[in-house]
């Protein structure tokens, strides 16, 4: 069986990690408020650590949004000193 040329590996996507991560926190959060209501009951039952649960996604969500803002940021420096404009090189027009 032939082999089959290797071809030069795409550029990676980017994708908006702020907004995912910043969705999931919100989730996370909402989840958190939707339990509280329940923790009595949830305690009887012996899932009062839930709403804690969620509380701690939550806050660790908020630090996974600090580091894809800087991140983000640094990426964006690190194009603008190499002379290549902000946006992703792949859906450059040149």
């Amino acid at each position: 069986m032939p082999k089959t040329p290797l071809h030069p590996s795409p550029p990676p996507l980017e994708a908006n990690d702020v907004a995912i991560v910043g969705g999931g926190t919100v989730l996370w959060f909402v989840a958190f408020v939707a339990l509280l209501p329940f923790w009595g009951t949830l305690s009887d039952h012996g899932h009062g650590s839930w709403p804690w649960i969620c509380l701690a996604g939550g806050g660790l969500g908020l630090i996974g949004l600090w580091y894809c803002r800087a991140r983000q940021d640094a990426i964006a420096r690190s194009r603008a000193a190499a002379g290549t404009d902000a946006q992703n090189p792949a859906t450059r027009s040149d």
